[in-house]
């Protein structure tokens, strides 16, 4: 199964282009089967969340994806978005790195 990720900051254009490479990087060392991920702004992003497996975005705007959440999406929220090693031990500790499994 490939997982969809939904990367998001603030602007939608420079932080979170680099969080998605962030998270080719990450995904593809965990050996996560990946199908899309997608960087845009916080607010497109909530929007869309639901259409994600996983949703990426700074730490204190997680719980604008609340309902997101509720409704199954695996939700993380980083300290430091360009983190490879946070993103990395998210992925595992949420248990996306294995759920996704390529």
């Amino acid at each position: 199964m490939n997982a969809k990720i939904l990367v998001a900051c603030a602007n939608g254009a420079g932080t979170s282009l680099m969080m998605k490479m962030t998270a080719e990087r990450v995904t593809k060392k965990l050996g996560m089967g990946v199908a899309d991920i997608h960087h845009c702004a916080l607010s497109e992003g909530v929007s869309s969340a639901r259409q994600y497996d996983i949703v990426f975005a700074p730490l204190n705007f997680k719980n604008m994806y609340d309902d997101a959440e509720k409704a199954g999406v695996t939700v993380i929220g980083l300290r430091n978005v360009l983190s490879d090693k946070e993103m990395e031990d998210a992925l595992v500790n949420s248990g996306a790195a294995e759920k996704f499994k390529a």
